[in-house]
């Protein structure tokens, strides 16, 4: 499935580098028009990214998600800075079908396993954002990348199956961002460990010989942001590209 992305700030529809805020490229676009281009284009699914709330969890862009939602145009998951329950729960009173949490499952494993057995393993996605060192070793960065956490994925993951989990995005971050490709054969590696998982790759693509790519290495799912943003291809030839 092709997974379009928006990321949100103050209601604006922008792109940070590398999850860096000082490298914001801010796009001339409603986010509503944003939702009904993207389902005509047969988007069935849309991850939407408040960095207002991450940074700010007071901040919430809860009004905006709560309209994008009510297009009812096609399902929604979001994060940004999920740090309580009650995060996770507004999200879903809204309507929201999944929600998003990051860190949170790295520093505080028994509450987020908690949510997912309350909420159902349909309700949460696990973003789990790696760097991968030289010797291989795939360690989640926290803190909107800021902290290397020491956690490896497999241990994580480990952890979490045995509560259910199911889906699960992950992002080489040294190619969020960059158009230079995903990492396909860490998707290849992580899907034939862990082939339970509906995994969603994230990072990277900038053409459609990149979708392509991932084809064969199992993810259920290609999220895609900067490159729809930048004209790159159309949402309907990447659907096309999948499916075919």
């Amino acid at each position: 499935m092709i997974i379009p992305a928006i990321d949100l700030i103050d209601g604006s529809v922008v792109r940070l580098y590398q999850g860096d805020y000082a490298q914001k490229t801010e796009y001339q676009l409603n986010p509503i028009d944003v939702v009904h281009d993207y389902a005509n284009q047969g988007a069935t699914w849309l991850h939407i990214v408040d960095l207002t709330g991450a940074k700010d969890t007071s901040q919430r862009q809860l009004d905006l998600i709560q309209r994008m939602v009510a297009t009812k145009r096609m399902d929604f998951q979001a994060g940004g800075g999920i740090r309580s329950e009650r995060d996770v729960a507004q999200l879903l009173e809204i309507g929201v079908k999944r929600v998003v949490i990051g860190s949170l499952a790295v520093q505080q494993p028994a509450l987020v396993k908690g949510w997912v057995q309350h909420y159902g393993s349909e309700a949460i996605v696990l973003a789990l954002d790696i760097n991968i060192d030289p010797a291989g070793n795939k360690f989640i960065a926290t803190h909107g990348w800021q902290k290397n956490s020491e956690v490896a994925i497999e241990a994580l993951l480990d952890d979490f199956l045995a509560v259910g989990a199911k889906h699960v995005l992950c992002t080489d971050i040294s190619r969020d961002g960059t158009l230079q490709g995903a990492n396909h054969q860490l998707y290849t590696e992580l899907c034939a460990r862990f082939p339970t998982v509906g995994w969603q790759a994230s990072g990277g693509i900038g053409q459609l010989a990149d979708i392509d790519a991932l084809k064969p290495t199992g993810v259920s799912g290609v999220i895609l942001g900067r490159a729809l943003l930048e004209g790159k291809f159309t949402l309907e030839q990447a659907i096309a590209c999948w499916q075919n």
